[in-house]
């Protein structure tokens, strides 16, 4: 991030001080933090006094200072990690293949390793602090008095330390833990951390929880390699110990499960809490200043700030205070509406509308181009091509590929089975209705009656079909070619007596369809992922039309010099296209089941509900605009198709 947006004066001059700021306080509180975990560790119910003196003795330590110094050094490590990986659009994997390929990214591996390395180091500190049989990974032999043993209850909390950082990091991908998302309500910072601060706890525990257990089966199973290579590297001998600690009676140990669990917990605690004083810092409102007086400020304002693609993180905090002043700032919105001088033009207001009907735009087509690769590549195309419809004039002649076929449409004609038997050239719409006789996994008995017929078989000509076959007699009586031909129909002795059922796919088929089915799963796009991935940067258009609808709703009494009077057909126009693009959209499967909200997790799932909010954002934007000017709409031009749109908005029948 660094080598890419650091000539860009708002990382310079506002980014990087709220990153340092969330870092400095994320110091300030480690020693409480660490007291807690101290007196936590070594807490005895049977001598109470004894163990709050043994922690004030441990705090003051000459050990103690030296680990809280690398405690430092890790929280200033994961606070720049935070600032190099953080993101305001989300990267939504939409298939497992892509997302095991952002575990193999390059980058996500060293980030692996570099939390890997921090885990071991805040291990170290813990077993330092607890004491007692985790102080040291050497202990004298009680046999041999010149030989070190191994110290396994301390390796075993080093490579616990190594294991919760590596899952960290891994669930960090998994969870989009670097996604900072905006929240609606403004709040001050010490409101947010103390209403956050109980999450970040129970995530802590939960997820330390969890660490604990997929390690102790890991150690269980692979722990002696490295107990092994630790030994032969350090000239350490195996302790003669009853119980191994890569042993069920080992690993039993409630102690030995308690501190590892207190120690993961302490560890993920600290660097949640660095994690969430960064999410408040960075999400901060930044007020721009609509217009400047000089001129070497004027990048530094609102209607040039919007235009800016990068940073990321300037233009959404520039949509944010977009959004805000048009809810609450007068004196600002008048700036806004104020015309150039000299020349009396509304630059202000002609800047901040373009840009936000280019994002509203950006979104439309992005919308229609989804719909025509999903009718092109999906079902939606098959089910719908017979009722195809334009959708607006604005909108290029798009096709709305999701609305419901007629029943007659469904129903197969006997002419395309007549086509497909005599062995002609398939025209497109016999491809639908013609088996697959070389698929391994067709049945025999359609496989016979799919099969073409003879020219010298009573039942050349005329449709095949299971259930026909079984109602010979009475169809055949009535067929086609009896009546044009003159022919007797033929008697019922000379029906087939076949009237074996299709048979299921035999075993070894139906196996090779399952492990195919489990192959190709992987590989293919979840739709859900698709939908959210379409709409991952919405925050963005749902702060565009905030602004747009309240500045509008606000012209009608403000608005001395009627500027906003010669866009509101455009702006009208953009809202209704979109409104008609997003209902299209939420007629697709998946598109509108709401996610389960998890709450174990430090990861922002708001990016996966943004669509719902956008559809709600939208339809009160125009509703917004119609409530107050009422009326008034008749007089703007629009098409027919917006008018009668528009009409329904009116009306409250939307």
């Amino acid at each position: 991030m660094f080598s890419a947006e650091q000539g860009c004066w708002f990382i310079r001059k506002v980014i990087c001080w709220r990153a340092a700021a969330s870092i400095a306080w994320a110091v300030l509180l480690l020693p409480p933090s660490t007291a807690i975990f101290v007196i936590l560790s070594k807490f005895s119910v049977l001598h109470p006094i004894q163990t709050i003196s043994e922690c004030f003795s441990m705090l003051t330590s000459a050990t103690a200072i030296f680990s809280f110094i690398l405690l430092c050094g890790v929280i200033i490590m994961v606070g720049f990690l935070n600032f190099e990986y953080y993101t305001v659009i989300p990267t939504i994997a939409c298939s497992k293949i892509a997302l095991f390929g952002q575990l193999l990214h390059p980058r996500q591996l060293v980030n692996s390793l570099v939390h890997c390395i921090m885990g071991m180091i805040v291990a170290w500190c813990s077993a330092v602090t607890i004491g007692f049989r985790y102080e040291t990974l050497g202990h004298p032999s009680l046999n041999v008095s010149s030989t070190m043993c191994l110290n396994e209850y301390h390796l075993i909390l080093l490579l616990g330390g190594a294991f919760v950082g590596f899952s960290h990091s891994l669930l960090g991908v998994i969870h989009n833990m670097n996604y900072v998302s905006f929240h609606t309500v403004q709040q001050y910072k010490y409101l947010r951390f103390k209403g956050c601060l109980p999450l970040v706890v129970k995530c802590s525990a939960t997820q330390a929880l969890y660490s604990v257990r997929n390690f102790i089966v890991v150690y269980y199973f692979l722990g002696y390699i490295p107990r092994t290579w630790i030994c032969k590297t350090l000239n350490l001998h195996l302790g003669s110990s009853a119980h191994p600690l890569d042993s069920i009676a080992g690993l039993l140990d409630l102690s030995l499960l308690y501190h590892l669990w207190i120690s993961a917990t302490f560890l993920l605690f600290t660097w949640y809490i660095t994690l969430l004083l960064f999410r408040i810092f960075l999400t901060e409102g930044y007020s721009f200043p609509v217009q400047s007086s000089f001129t070497e400020d004027a990048d530094h304002c609102l209607p040039k700030v919007l235009t800016e693609k990068q940073p990321m993180i300037l233009k959404f905090l520039a949509l944010q205070d977009l959004a805000l002043l048009s809810q609450h700032s007068p004196l600002r919105r008048c700036e806004v509406f104020s015309l150039s001088q000299p020349g009396g033009h509304p630059h202000n207001w002609n800047a901040i509308s373009k840009e936000c009907l280019s994002l509203l735009a950006d979104l439309t087509q992005r919308l229609v181009a989804y719909h025509d690769t999903v009718a092109t590549n999906g079902r939606a195309k098959s089910l719908s091509s017979g009722s195809e419809r334009k959708t607006s004039s604005e909108t290029s002649g798009t096709e709305d590929f999701m609305s419901p076929r007629p029943t007659a449409l469904m129903k197969t004609p006997a002419s395309v089975f007549t086509r497909s038997i005599a062995g002609g050239q398939q025209s497109p719409l016999t491809a639908p209705f013609t088996p697959d006789l070389d698929s391994p996994f067709m049945s025999p008995a359609l496989r016979r009656l799919a099969a073409p017929v003879e020219q010298g078989s009573p039942w050349y000509g005329t449709v095949q079909s299971p259930h026909i076959m079984r109602r010979v007699p009475k169809l055949w009586s009535t067929s086609t070619d009896s009546q044009v031909n003159g022919s007797s129909p033929p008697s019922p002795a000379s029906v087939p007596s076949d009237k074996q059922e299709p048979s299921k796919p035999s075993f070894l088929a139906q196996f090779l369809q399952n492990r195919r089915e489990q192959v190709l799963k992987p590989c293919l796009k979840l739709p859900e992922a698709s939908s959210q991935a379409l709409f991952a940067d919405s925050q963005a258009h749902i702060w565009a039309l905030e602004g747009l609808s309240y500045l509008v709703q606000a012209s009608f009494s403000e608005d001395q010099f009627g500027v906003v009077q010669t866009t509101l057909p455009s702006i009208l126009s953009c809202m209704l296209v979109l409104q008609e693009a997003v209902d299209r959209h939420f007629k697709l499967p998946h598109a509108s089941s709401k996610p389960v909200r998890s709450t174990s997790s430090m990861g922002d799932s708001t990016y996966k509900t943004l669509r719902f909010a956008l559809r709600a954002t939208l339809k009160t934007a125009i509703y917004r605009i119609t409530t107050t000017f009422g009326d008034h709409l008749n007089a703007v031009q629009l098409s027919a198709e917006h008018r009668k749109r528009l009409q329904q908005f009116l009306e409250y029948k939307e």
